[in-house]
């Protein structure tokens, strides 16, 4: 009985708390930042805590109003967390013009040649291994 009072408590909590809410969203992150240090998984701990997030609201663990509104003010306060990246381009507004066209040009094209040359040589890795496999198949 103690513990269901408890549970209902914390859940008056979750729904009626926005700072609650936000606590149990960094929560999830933490869990996944802990998992991803243990396990040594080659991901962001936030991906994985997401990931954890949404195994809890799809198994009903945790209900979605339980989370709603703490996620919906991260999400209205976003600007916040890009106005140095905002006021680096009032302060250099060339990047608005040609000159930031050209910046962007040169990363794309360099991106787009990355992909390529990481594709052709597993391409060729694979083609490696795939004729030394037939060779080892025809000796034996």
């Amino acid at each position: 009985m103690m513990q269901r009072s408890i549970a209902l408590q914390l859940r008056r909590l979750l729904r009626r708390h926005r700072l609650a809410q936000l606590a149990l969203v960094a929560a999830f992150w933490l869990a996944g930042e802990e998992l991803v240090r243990i396990s040594g998984l080659p991901l962001p701990g936030s991906i994985i805590g997401m990931a954890l997030a949404l195994l809890a609201l799809g198994a009903r663990g945790v209900h979605v109003g339980s989370m709603k509104r703490g996620a919906n003010w991260l999400l209205a306060e976003m600007l916040l967390f890009f106005v140095p990246a905002v006021l680096a381009l009032l302060d250099h507004t060339e990047l608005l013009g040609l000159t930031g066209l050209k910046i962007v040009t040169v990363i794309a094209l360099s991106t787009l040649a990355v992909l390529c040359v990481t594709a052709l040589t597993v391409d060729l890795c694979y083609r490696w291994i795939a004729r030394d496999e037939l060779a080892a198949n025809n000796m034996a």
